[in-house]
């Protein structure tokens, strides 16, 4: 028997070298006329933003630059961009960077056009004010959050990650251009593309996946399992990065027609109380959540481990080696552990409790106490 589920994809994605530079047409297919461009200081550093604003100025629509969004986008953030676009008069908002210039354009998009503070819209909402149009322009392969529905935004008075989730929020349209993502470091090649590793695996194996979810993991774990480790040696190899692109889109459809799990919850609530990069850890908390979870659900985590390449003669195994090569692929990437952050020991119970209270946390095959985390933490403290 299959359970009921429902699918939607409000995003068009356009896919490709160049696509990037679509983006004057795509705003006028819109029938916009005035753009905020919403980015960050080292998307402009790296030179990123040049042909995005050419394209623009050739099609002679006025643009106004909105650079003050931090990593782990803040609620002060959504709400200085929102008054920028009032200001501007802005009917369409092209978001430039990674998940946290994307995330910000969502809640944006929607304090612009209704008014509000950012927290105002929690969780899931319907508003009867449609939200600005975002055209997303992703410049790493690891948020997806240029075709999802949901934006992360920092409470910073609260330390607490909350979650702005509509389909109205969805861009319109995602030019992913794998030469946008040429740029990226090692260190954010990594960081993103464990990212984007962990959607699939949580999208594939929390109890909410359905068959629309697993097609999508399934084929994002391979793509990123064969490509990885190749773009992150070499960040010139155009197929890598394409692979790698994909496969965070991929991983991004899944995890919007599931869910995500046990390492996200850790993740956002150490994003939250330390500023950390939310790849970083996400990255970090994989394989201890894989651990602590590999037991409820043996028959996914070998199904990853053939994902990502390996041989095995039983489901256990499988499921083991799954853990293994997970383990193996951050020291490979030379990541870096959970005490680069500052982590205090004192911190451990309120960081638990915000693990435990994050509303993905019912869906990890094995759900986790709040003493769960507090052991999960200790042990990443002590490795």
């Amino acid at each position: 028997m299959f359970s009921p589920f429902s699918y939607e994809m409000p995003t068009r994605v356009e896919f490709g070298r160049g696509a990037a530079m679509k983006t004057a047409d795509e705003v006028r297919r819109l029938g916009c006329s005035r753009v905020l461009l919403l980015s960050d200081g080292g998307v402009k550093g790296a030179g990123l933003l040049d042909g995005v604003r050419k394209t623009l100025d050739s099609a002679s629509v006025p643009c106004e630059l909105f650079l003050d969004i931090e990593p782990n986008p803040k609620d002060r953030n959504v709400e200085a961009a929102a008054e920028a676009a009032r200001t501007f008069g802005a009917d369409c908002l092209v978001a430039v960077g990674g998940g946290s210039p994307i995330d910000c354009a969502k809640a944006t998009a929607i304090v612009a056009a209704a008014g509000g503070r950012a927290r105002d819209y929690e969780g899931r909402f319907k508003s009867d004010i449609p939200p600005l149009p975002i055209i997303a322009i992703p410049t790493t392969a690891g948020t997806a959050s240029e075709l999802t529905f949901g934006a992360v935004i920092t409470d910073t008075e609260a330390k607490f990650k909350f979650t702005v989730k509509s389909t109205q929020l969805a861009p319109k349209v995602a030019l992913a251009d794998p030469e946008m993502t040429a740029t990226m470091p090692k260190n954010l090649t990594a960081f993103t593309g464990m990212d984007a590793l962990v959607h699939a695996i949580e999208a594939y194996t929390c109890r909410v996946a359905t068959p629309f979810s697993d097609a999508p993991a399934i084929t994002a774990m391979e793509l990123i399992g064969k490509y990885l480790r190749r773009a992150w040696r070499d960040g010139g190899d155009m197929e890598a990065r394409e692979g790698m692109l994909l496969g965070s889109l991929l991983a991004g459809i899944a995890f919007s027609h599931s869910d995500v799990a046990a390492v996200h919850c850790l993740a956002e609530a150490l994003g939250a109380m330390y500023d950390a990069p939310h790849g970083a850890c996400n990255s970090i908390a994989l394989p201890a959540i894989m651990e602590f979870s590999m037991d409820a659900c043996v028959e996914r985590y070998a199904r990853v481990a053939s994902c990502l390449g390996l041989s095995f003669s039983t489901p256990e195994e499988g499921a083991k080696k799954a853990v293994e090569e997970v383990k193996q692929m951050a020291r490979d990437l030379e990541l870096p552990s959970i005490s680069v952050f500052g982590v205090r020991e004192e911190d451990f119970e309120e960081i638990a409790a915000k693990s435990e209270a994050n509303s993905s946390n019912p869906d990890n095959p094995k759900v986790l106490s709040k003493a769960d985390y507090v052991h999960i933490l200790r042990k990443l403290t002590s490795e």
